[in-house]
């Protein structure tokens, strides 16, 4: 049942809020000494996910990878692994208490616990002139989780294996050789790249929008350690209609990888761990 509210309500209501991880603090990216490395960077390798699928790709320490629309507007569900230590993967709460709701140009994809550092950093978004719309609406966020079959037959009762949760195991299990019940506990939430999304005003619901992508548009990241990657072709398509469906129209993204010269990066050496000593209070 409603309760009426206090007499000191609309006083509660006004207090200021306070950022909780205020990110002045933050170690900066070296922007310029990435930009410069990338100007001479060569093409090392490529992937195209194909429509309602993943794939899995590599990336070295300090080398490039740009996602990029091809042939039609597309979102993509990404995971990052530190390609020795699966155990180590992107943390999209925490990149969302550091940087916010969306990704852009400078911030970071940070490692989950107990590591907590930079895997990666977004070097150029073709779509930062988006910004945020007047529905609260954003692009790459990492507030949704990914399609998955558990959410479908929760709300649907139906059985879907082409969701983004079903693309990203088979795409790593066929990767690594991992059985896909082995793959399963390392997906994880991802960035939702190309993605438009943002939280209802009213409601505070989850919601997506047409993606702004078009064929051109592309995210690059410099690899902060050795990565590997799996990008999944949302079978939303762009995401104006349908989360998971064999209706929508879907298209390909590509992944690139691009390494730079050899001195290109000269005294640039990758993030350490987390400094914490582990001791939790023992």
């Amino acid at each position: 049942m409603p309760f009426d509210p206090p007499a000191d309500a609309e006083a509660r209501r006004a207090v200021q809020p306070v950022i909780c991880y205020p990110s002045d603090t933050l170690p900066a990216p070296d922007l310029s000494l990435y930009r410069a490395a990338r100007e001479d960077a060569v093409k090392t390798n490529e992937v195209l996910v194909p429509p309602r699928e993943a794939s899995c790709f590599g990336v070295p320490a300090g080398h490039f990878f740009r996602i990029s629309s091809v042939e039609g507007p597309q979102v993509g569900d990404l995971n990052l692994w530190n390609s020795s230590n699966l155990d180590e993967r992107f943390y999209s709460g925490k990149t969302r208490a550091l940087h916010g709701t969306h990704l852009t140009t400078g911030q970071r994809m940070w490692s989950s616990f107990p590591y907590l550092r930079p895997m990666a950093t977004i070097l150029t978004d073709t779509l930062d002139w988006y910004g945020k719309d007047s529905f609260g609406g954003s692009v790459h966020d990492v507030i949704g989780t990914r399609c998955d079959p558990y959410t479908g037959n929760l709300l649907a009762q139906r059985q879907y294996h082409h969701c983004c949760h079903s693309n990203l195991i088979r795409a790593l299990a066929d990767h690594t050789g991992m059985s896909l019940g082995e793959a399963e506990p390392f997906v994880h939430d991802v960035l939702n790249v190309f993605m438009c999304t943002g939280f209802a005003l009213d409601t505070g619901q989850y919601f997506m929008k047409q993606s702004p992508v078009r064929p051109g548009d592309y995210l690059e990241f410099f690899a902060e350690i050795d990565i590997l990657g799996a990008l999944s072709a949302c079978p939303g398509g762009d995401c104006s209609t349908e989360h998971s469906s064999d209706v929508a129209s879907c298209y390909p993204l590509l992944v690139e990888t691009f390494a730079p010269g050899a001195a290109a990066l000269s005294g640039w050496s990758g993030p350490t761990l987390s400094g914490y000593d582990g001791s939790h209070g023992r």
